[in-house]
């Protein structure tokens, strides 16, 4: 059985006791950062065997993993925080277990997508996720361009070291349009902070931003 299990965000103590319960019984962890991952499987006195599985050996290590689970081993997949498969490791692994015909079970838990979207105070009834927005800057204004065309709100991820440049590239193209950031999630310096491009850019530019950081814009039709 393989099992995809949610991990904290942040805040060990998010972590389901379901989730506890699977990997202390599983045969073996596939972990996207074996190190990371050992220091929460130590908090929670678990002691498996950890598998490297990341984006560089993703395709590899699935056919690996997936001999191992035909041979009836548990396996549990875990990333460096929140739900396998949402712009981490894990889809691929499940799309082949399909395929082959394999059991899988999906262990949820903490997810910065939903904490976010419902910390920002935007509309929740319908959202856009569109995972981490493109590092060159004419992908990352088509994307900033569907945004403002949207209805409902908009989800992204984003890095603490470029969001002043998708801020400054928002400020024409988002105008008026309320965003928030919601930064460090769960964590001591959590923070959700709302405002135009404009008073967020100044922000951000006076107080350099750290940390995982999520970005998301208000609809068109709120």
């Amino acid at each position: 059985m393989l099992y995809i299990v949610a991990t904290p965000i942040g805040n060990l103590g998010d972590i389901t006791l379901r989730a506890i319960e699977v990997l202390k019984s599983v045969d073996a962890v596939a972990a996207e950062d074996t190190r990371y991952s050992g220091v929460l499987l130590k908090h929670f006195g678990i002691k498996k065997p950890l598998v490297s599985f990341h984006e560089h050996n993703e395709a590899m290590r699935t056919a690996q993993l997936i001999d191992r689970l035909a041979a009836k081993q548990n396996i549990a997949v875990i990333t460096d925080a929140g739900m396998p498969g949402l712009s981490d490791p894990g889809a691929r692994l499940i799309r082949e277990c399909i395929r082959r015909d394999l059991l899988f079970t999906i262990v949820p838990g903490p997810s910065s997508i939903l904490t976010a979207i419902v910390g920002s105070g935007f509309s929740t009834e319908k959202f856009f996720f569109g995972g981490f927005l493109p590092v060159k800057s004419g992908g990352r204004e088509r994307e900033l361009r569907a945004a403002a065309s949207r209805d409902e709100t908009t989800v992204f991820f984003e890095s603490p070291y470029r969001l002043t440049k998708t801020l400054s590239a928002a400020v024409d193209i988002l105008q008026d349009r309320q965003l928030c950031v919601a930064r460090e999630l769960t964590k001591k310096f959590e923070e959700f902070r709302r405002g135009s491009a404009a008073e967020l850019l100044a922000h951000y530019q006076a107080h350099p931003p750290k940390g995982e950081i999520v970005l998301l814009i208000q609809g068109a039709a709120t």
